[in-house]
């Protein structure tokens, strides 16, 4: 997949643990885990609102664009 979730390496900057964050945010731990790790194929705008509102940064922080690479 072309986009690449950094969710880990803001969450470190911000020195914020998963459950902290998942009870800001109101989402359930395993499923902020499941985007932390990149395990999911979508996020709802909601989500990734609350995100950043909680960690104060962009969505562009979190969410980072790579080329695919020709077969």
């Amino acid at each position: 997949m072309a986009i690449i979730l950094r969710l880990d390496r803001v969450m470190a900057d911000r020195k914020i643990s998963l459950k902290d964050l998942s009870e800001k945010v109101g989402i359930a731990n395993v499923n902020l885990s499941k985007i932390k790790t990149g395990k999911i194929s979508a996020i709802r705008f909601s989500t990734l609102n609350a995100i950043c509102r909680e960690l104060n940064c962009q969505p562009g922080d979190i969410l980072e664009y790579q080329a695919e690479k020709a077969p």
